[in-house]
């Protein structure tokens, strides 16, 4: 692994997620907001944002670029509508997002519908570089190793979007058990020809027991 990645993966202190169906996309995130990957600043962190309403995004990294990126995108995307008088592809959206220049320290998935009801999930790294996602990422949070372990022994190929919702909430709640810099809550959403919607909304609340 690249020694920047290494670095990058220690700063990105979140789990964010993306599961590619055959009949949409599945994404995901926790709601823990860190500081240097060891105390908790922020326990409602919104992760995973809408961009449009064909458009959605999920960031690990810097928290003021998490919440700046997406406002960004969201009046890029208007203006490019706007001037060639056509609702510009999740493609075009994320070509978009791989040229706004960031500290170095913030990657993202990015996923949405096109007009024609095809679904897509591309994922980005600080530098800039996309790759279409076939099966699933978890991008380059602090999370990730312990998610992609998962999925990579129960992702399969075909699976339904409502199998991807749970497969999503097993690979959040496997990293919020082990990863310091992930927890206090999950949300899972699911997009597809029909629209973007937030499917999971949970709290993680600590429960202490006499022994």
């Amino acid at each position: 692994m690249d020694e920047d990645i290494k670095k990058n993966i220690l700063k990105t202190g979140t789990t964010i997620l993306g599961i590619v169906c055959k009949d949409g996309v599945v994404m995901a995130s926790d709601r823990r907001g860190s500081l240097g990957g060891s105390i908790v600043a922020s326990k409602n962190e919104q992760k995973t944002i809408f961009v449009n309403n064909y458009c959605l995004m999920a960031g690990a990294g810097l928290g003021a670029e998490i919440q700046k990126v997406p406002k960004i995108m969201a009046a890029e995307l208007k203006l490019k509508e706007l001037r060639s008088k056509k609702r510009p592809t999740i493609k075009e959206a994320v070509n978009l997002l791989s040229n706004i220049k960031l500290s170095g320290h913030s990657a993202f998935l990015l996923g949405g519908f096109n007009e024609d009801g095809s679904t897509e999930l591309y994922t980005t790294d600080p530098a800039g570089h996309i790759a279409l996602v076939e099966d699933y990422d978890a991008n380059m949070g602090s999370g990730m190793p312990y998610v992609l372990g998962l999925l990579e022994r129960q992702y399969k190929k075909g699976l339904g979007i409502k199998e991807g919702i749970e497969l999503a909430k097993e690979a959040l709640k496997s990293s919020t058990q082990r990863d310091m810099a992930s927890g206090n809550g999950i949300d899972v959403f699911t997009i597809t020809k029909e629209g973007i919607k937030k499917v999971v909304n949970q709290e993680i609340l600590p429960e202490y027991r006499d022994q």
